[in-house]
């Protein structure tokens, strides 16, 4: 697959943790930042359509009962 260079601005710190990352896992920087971006990007479009999906589903009608809202707030009310 062919390449293209582009720039990205970030501070210092953000660096620093970068490149110390890149040291403890033996990668480069370049690799990790790939890495990242790609890992963000399917994180986006797994929730692109999770959210599609939601939309249909309003759309149709299908939503969750008063009961089955009140039993997954319940859940998580001591979390």
């Amino acid at each position: 697959m062919a390449t293209e260079a582009f720039s990205v601005r970030t501070d210092a710190k953000t660096v620093i943790k970068l490149d110390k990352l890149a040291e403890q896992q033996d990668r480069s920087r370049n690799y990790l930042v790939n890495q990242a971006i790609d890992q963000y990007l399917e994180l986006l479009a797994w929730q692109d359509e999770r959210i599609k999906e939601g939309i249909k589903a309003a759309g149709a009608g299908r939503f969750a009962s008063d009961a089955e809202m009140d039993a997954i707030f319940d859940k998580y009310k001591d979390a």
